[in-house]
């Protein structure tokens, strides 16, 4: 598999032939996630069920950042601790993530939980003097790391020119980033050089060097964090080891509302359980996964109402492949193969989950063609049936499975309605209608029978 590294801006081969270790930046827990979060979580979830499928054994870490600024205002407004805003907002992400079929990551290592690992870092930056105290806190100080800018691609002279940063005396370079804040405003730590708490960068350094070693295969988040964050991280984590810190930096593209940017301010943002209740995990999934990762993507009806389209026929073919008992034949695996295979090629390179999303629709679209023209046999769709659930699987789409007996209801419930119509009483006929669509159970006639199949609720269709 290949991937575009950030660092080098080129494709990276990445190596499958061992454990593959993985850091993705989490969320900062003072909110509700958002959409952006969820594009960024779930190309990773695909990513890692692509590689798991293919054998891979994936050390996933994604952190919380349990401790910041916005947590202690959050916390200050609402008369509460900062430990009480950042329990509310996990449980959030959990109930969040879990409806939109994220696997959970190996650990979720929370910044609260690693004071020691974190002061123990910082301890041997000032011991290598890449560190200072001042009298605000401890400061990297940028100057002593020539390569600063590597990963954003801008230059240090460039960067203290036009530094829009709050000035802080306290400080040798207005560039220099704090690694740890004194403080007297809960939550604080007891530190050598006094009571604080740990800067944002740190943190991720501290945990990721912890958890997957000093070099690991991919660091991964949203493109807003490629500076300062990441750009921080790479300074501190190699200034630390004298090695190289991740192989392959994997970078998400932002989430744009109706072609503008999400902000607080303008009031546009879509929190996940808004998202989750009007559009159900799928549509959302799908709609993350529509165009190339680490390029934009623009949140708006129109899209994600092509992605519900999509979804009805994925269930319709679902459901075909299920009833399919046809005598007439065509030779479908040589093409289910082929377009297995594309499916497979997008991902391996550089991660294309468009171009793979188009294979899997191919396939949702042959099989649904076969049914409509009465070619889909029972031996058709043991050959389908496969590719399609492995390419469900890695897609995090998922159809709900029914009952024996939910099925026999609803079966009882047609042979009761075809009897009705052929007894002429279609009042009665049409009342086993209504109560099936009340159910989301569509009605499929063909030549001869009629199958059915159980739809996703989706409010935003109604």
């Amino acid at each position: 598999m290949k991937l575009q590294d950030t660092l080098s801006n080129v494709e990276q081969e990445l190596d499958v032939s061992k454990k593959v270790k993985i850091y993705l930046c989490g969320v900062t827990v003072y909110d509700e996630s958002h959409i952006g979060h969820a594009r960024t979580i779930i190309v990773f979830d695909v990513l890692r069920k692509y590689l798991e499928d293919k054998g891979v054994e994936i050390d996933f870490i994604q952190n919380f950042t349990d401790v910041d600024d916005k947590i202690i205002n959050r916390a200050q407004k609402e008369n509460t601790s900062a430990e009480a805003i950042s329990t509310k907002y996990i449980e959030n992400y959990f109930k969040d993530f879990d409806g939109l079929n994220v696997k959970h990551a190996t650990n979720y290592p929370k910044a609260t939980e690693h004071i020691g690992d974190i002061i123990k870092f910082i301890e041997k930056l000032i011991e290598k003097e890449i560190a200072y105290v001042s009298k605000n806190g401890v400061y990297f100080a940028v100057s002593k790391f020539p390569k600063y800018g590597k990963l954003s691609k801008k230059k240090i002279d460039e960067l203290e020119s036009g530094a829009r940063i709050e000035v802080d005396e306290a400080k040798n370079n207005p560039l220099d980033f704090a690694v740890w804040k004194f403080s007297d405003v809960e939550p604080v730590w007891d530190s050598p050089w006094g009571k604080g708490r740990p800067g944002w960068h740190i943190e991720c350094s501290a945990m990721s060097t912890k958890y997957l070693g000093e070099n690991f295969d991919i660091h991964g988040g949203g493109r807003d964090l490629i500076f300062p964050h990441h750009e921080n991280e790479i300074a501190q984590s190699e200034s630390f080891t004298g090695n190289q810190f991740a192989k392959i930096w994997m970078h998400v593209g932002m989430v744009t509302i109706d072609g503008e940017k999400m902000s607080k301010s303008i009031g546009n943002i879509k929190s996940i359980k808004h998202v989750l209740e009007n559009w159900g995990p799928n549509i959302i999934r799908l709609f993350c996964l529509s165009g190339h990762y680490s390029k934009p993507i623009d949140y708006s009806e129109e899209l994600l109402k092509e992605n519900l389209t999509k979804w009805r026929q994925t269930e319709t073919c679902y459901y075909e492949l299920i009833h399919a008992n046809s005598e007439n034949s065509e030779n479908i695996g040589s093409e289910v193969q082929k377009l297995a295979s594309e499916f497979d090629k997008a991902l391996e390179d550089d991660f294309n989950t468009h171009l793979a999303l188009s294979a899997f629709f191919q396939l949702v679209k042959e099989a649904n063609r076969l049914a409509a023209e009465e070619k889909l046999r029972k031996q058709d769709a043991e050959i389908i049936k496969p590719e399609f659930q492995r390419m469900l699987k890695i897609l995090g789409l998922n159809i709900p499975e029914m009952t024996d007996d939910m099925k026999q209801e609803i079966d009882t419930m047609i042979e009761n309605r075809e009897k009705f119509r052929q007894e002429k009483q279609f009042q009665e006929a049409d009342q086993i209608r209504d109560k099936l669509n009340e159910m989301n159970v569509e009605l499929i006639d063909h030549k001869g029978k009629t199958i059915w199949m159980k739809k996703e609720n989706i409010k935003a269709e109604k």
